[in-house]
């Protein structure tokens, strides 16, 4: 078994106009970074196009349909004051939740050992009716769905490092006992949530606020004292990672202070986690990270560490 990489040009189609931070020069500095010749057996799939039906069964039904609605035939609309679509955005947002699933059923199927997913939009702010930062529907949900749907598994946990809370996420989770997630982030900053008082109907939430300049020891306390304990005591049937890299110093929209070596280390405490919970079911799926250098440097660091442990 080996790790799987999952992407589709779909998602390079994803315009989000002049400027926008979200662009799909992401993905390309990205999918770049595999053409090297250690990433030779990288097994490769390509996203399909998710089910409408069951993005569907996370968000609300008639909020899917004005989205995919809302995609012009040219030129580009807001969602929202930073969420932008055009032509192909449908197709992307499609692809990057089918591209979710298409890596469960990898891992929990057992052909691979994990999986990471590079498609665009991200989704972690995509709330049950709402789209907001960048993000359309909510990828990461929509994988614990489909786990629970075709595996019958259970108990799912959201490991979530982007330096933006996933209040997408944390909403869509909140209310059910058996979906957990976690989510260290930077406090306060946008969208506002994720304040260590926010439980879940059954303490299934976890948030962990650091302060604008917390970096490496900030960080490894966090996971060693909050998240890693909190995690293990849910007793995931499948770990997924909302992998965001905007946590690094040199990212231009936040201020913590992460180094590249940071996501190395908390992608190998995650890996043991799911090795001595879940049977190493892990699922890692692309959210933030906006300067290009340190994001493409930060996903070859994650991605090697998942293939070599």
């Amino acid at each position: 078994m080996a790790t799987l990489f999952v992407t589709h040009h779909d998602c390079i189609e994803h315009d989000t106009g002049p400027g926008h931070p979200e662009s799909a020069d992401r993905l390309r500095v990205i999918q770049r970074v595999f053409e090297a010749e250690e990433f030779m057996f990288l097994h490769r799939e390509e996203a399909p196009l998710a089910d409408i039906d069951l993005i569907k069964a996370v968000h609300d039904p008639a909020y899917v349909d004005k989205v995919m609605a809302t995609i012009p035939e040219t030129g580009i609309r807001s969602l929202d004051g930073d969420t932008y679509v055009s032509a192909k955005s449908g197709k992307a947002a499609l692809r990057a939740a089918g591209g979710a699933c298409v890596a469960v059923d990898a891992v929990v199927d057992g052909h691979e050992s994990n999986a990471f997913v590079a498609t665009r939009p991200p989704g972690h702010h995509a709330e049950y009716d709402r789209a907001m930062g960048f993000c359309l529907f909510n990828n990461a949900a929509v994988a614990a769905h489909h786990a629970r749907k075709r595996y019958g598994l259970k108990r799912i946990a959201v490991m979530d490092f982007d330096v933006h809370h996933g209040n997408g996420t944390q909403d869509l989770f909140y209310n059910d006992p058996d979906l957990f997630y976690c989510s260290t982030h930077q406090w306060p900053l946008y969208p506002g949530t994720g304040a260590e008082t926010e439980r879940g109907c059954a303490n299934n939430i976890l948030n962990v606020g650091l302060t604008a300049g917390a970096g490496t020891a900030e960080m490894q306390a966090a996971f060693n004292q909050t998240v890693l304990p909190g995690i293990s005591a849910f007793k995931p049937e499948l770990l997924i990672i909302s992998a965001g890299f905007d946590a690094h110093k040199n990212d231009p929209l936040a201020g913590l202070c992460f180094e590249t070596d940071d996501f190395v280390w908390m992608t190998r405490q995650l890996m043991a986690l799911a090795d001595a919970q879940c049977q190493g079911r892990l699922v890692s799926l692309l959210e933030g990270g906006y300067d290009l250098p340190s994001l493409a440097d930060s996903v070859l660091q994650h991605v090697r560490t998942l293939m070599t442990g």
